[in-house]
């Protein structure tokens, strides 16, 4: 069966630096697209990144462009997620999530598209 497996979550304070990582199992991984979720207590999970099962194409919600970056590699069936210059507002639960594609270069930013997740990392920023 599909796992996926988050690493690397932890507290930090603010202005540093996390890489999360996503371990893929179970699946042909470069036929999904795959994405950064979070959610904070009280709040809707929401994406943070996507990116397309071909790795040339991601997008990012606003709050994070130019401090995090997506990537993956398809030879190992990881995905990252490289986080600089950390607020408290980013302190959330991180998961990762697959969405199957047909075509390598789809992603989506829906968060109903994705039919496979993960357990989570947690993600604390101090001030």
């Amino acid at each position: 069966q599909v796992q996926l497996v988050e690493i690397g979550g932890g507290l930090v304070q603010a202005g540093d630096s996390l890489r999360l990582s996503c371990a893929a199992s179970g699946l042909t991984f470069s036929r999904y697209a795959m994405g950064w979720f979070r959610q904070a207590p009280g709040k809707e999970r929401e994406i943070v990144a996507a990116i397309n099962g071909g790795g040339f194409s991601a997008r990012y919600t606003d709050s994070v462009k130019d401090r995090f970056t997506i990537s993956r590699d398809n030879t190992k069936n990881t995905v990252n997620l490289q986080m600089n210059s950390l607020k408290p507002e980013d302190t959330a639960i991180y998961y990762c999530a697959a969405h199957r594609t047909f075509y390598s270069g789809t992603l989506s930013i829906n968060r109903d598209d994705y039919e496979y997740w993960g357990q989570g990392t947690q993600v604390t920023v101090s001030s």
